[in-house]
């Protein structure tokens, strides 16, 4: 990532000297694309790094694993908390010196500042707590492919059938274990209660009972990329003024969420968990999954209030007059109800996701538990472009009427995307109650085992 901010500013300063210059156009590209790599590489590792450095555990379920978790809570909650102060001056400080002083100090700044960091965390590395384990010396996304594999060979050779009586049926199935036991992974097994074959299949089914409850929270990450992008249009249109002269920005509306975050994460330790702890009586106040659901109730809340300003605004500014006005009478301060709302969301599906996917994968997995985590944001981008290309082919090329995304804004229909969206994060909320209904925690089988 930091090859990629040095590209980006480098692209940044020839662009200044050559406006015109199409190999800097090219450049900026790949070195977006490194940023985009070097993200997805140390953002998954790192923070199961992080939460790896609280305490091992690697034991069964016990009080002290429970406290564990309470910490491991407080770790995701206050890593956000610091993701969101990173974000919060990227939105308010960095923007204002990019619009100031110019594109090259504005990468330029933030490209020192990995660099520092880098240094930091490297000076750090002969405190750090590692865990080595021959277990762990496989890859675990080869052993995903692996499980599969093995399964359903498993699979294919139990469809021979053989005689009853014939004793060799016994004989082949004692052979099967110490067959499919590799020497490198012997050691990381004799743990294991279950032969080589079915320790890489139950892996694999970590992973894929996992996949329902990612999958219904993708719709969460869908309204995540609205801020950004619709929110913002709507706030170009709408009165801006503070004062005489000053006019806020759109964009810095996208601030009230990391504020929001920033204001309201403390009070969620003091005040929610332990009023939740004399409702449900349990030390964690409420689950994560419980958690990961009130958020994404509240972002159906915050698509069903920008649904109504936005009608709102659709109102007065098609009793306006076009060529005399083209800023409608309403305070883009109509705007903060759905910022704040998604700010506060995120506190609990946010820091519930990282915690959520961190702990239902094996210790060996971690890592990439932290990765589903981020692909549900990732993917969710996706999911939002393909959305909004469906809405605009059907309401504009097969439709009688104007694309709900028009370019004017007196025409657009953001109000009926909005609705559309709620009606969507509904849909995904009652599958998600149902998934997590029928899910099956690992502390809780763990116990079981126990």
């Amino acid at each position: 990532m930091g090859s990629g901010l040095v590209a980006l500013t480098s692209t940044a300063l020839s662009w200044a000297r050559h406006p015109t210059n199409k190999i800097s156009s090219s450049y900026l590209f790949w070195s977006l694309c490194l940023i985009s790599l070097g993200q997805g590489g140390y953002n998954p590792s790192l923070q199961a790094f992080g939460a790896d450095q609280i305490a091992n555990d690697d034991e069964l379920p016990s009080t002290k694993d429970e406290q564990k978790s309470n910490k491991k809570s407080l770790f995701f909650q206050w890593w956000y908390f610091g993701v969101c102060g990173g974000s919060l001056a990227g939105v308010t400080v960095m923007s204002y010196i990019q619009d100031t002083f110019g594109w090259v100090l504005g990468f330029a700044i933030p490209t020192v500042a990995m660099g520092a960091s880098i240094l930091l965390f490297w000076c750090g590395s002969r405190i750090y707590a590692y865990k080595q384990d021959d277990a762990i010396s496989e890859r675990p996304s080869r052993d995903i492919v692996r499980s599969i594999k093995e399964a359903l060979s498993k699979l294919m050779n139990s469809r021979i059938t053989l005689p009853n009586n014939n004793p060799g049926v016994v004989e082949l199935e004692l052979q099967e274990t110490p067959l499919c036991q590799n020497s490198g992974n012997a050691k990381g097994l004799k743990e294991e209660p279950c032969s080589g074959i079915n320790y890489l299949v139950e892996n694999g089914k970590v992973v894929l009972r996992l996949l329902p409850i990612w999958t219904m929270l993708l719709m969460f990450a869908v309204i995540f990329q609205q801020p950004a992008t619709f929110f913002t249009k709507q706030g170009m249109t709408m009165k801006r003024n503070v004062g005489s002269s000053f006019k806020i920005p759109p964009a810095t509306l996208q601030s009230a969420i990391t504020v929001s975050i920033i204001l309201l994460m403390p009070f969620y330790d003091a005040l929610l968990i332990p009023f939740t702890r004399l409702i449900t009586r349990d030390k964690k106040g409420i689950s994560v999954t419980q958690r990961m659901g009130i958020g994404m109730v509240l972002s159906i809340i915050a698509m069903v209030i920008a649904a109504l300003v936005e009608t709102k605004r659709l109102e007065i500014s098609r009793k306006m007059d076009p060529k005399l006005e083209t800023e409608v009478p309403l305070s883009i301060f109509w705007l903060l109800p759905q910022y704040i709302l998604l700010g506060i969301s995120d506190i609990f599906t946010v820091v519930g996701m990282q915690e959520f996917f961190y702990s239902e994968v094996p210790v060996r997995m971690r890592t990439m538990g932290i990765a589903l985590y981020t692909s549900v944001f990732g993917v969710g981008s996706f999911l939002s472009a393909l959305l909004i290309s469906l809405v605009e082919y059907f309401t504009s090329s097969r439709g009688k009427g104007r694309s709900w995304f028009s370019d004017d804004m007196r025409e657009a229909r953001f109000d009926s995307y909005y609705w559309l969206l709620a009606l969507l994060s509904v849909l995904s909320l009652v599958f998600y109650v149902i998934f997590c209904k029928c899910f099956v925690s690992r502390s809780s089988d763990l116990d079981n085992e126990n």
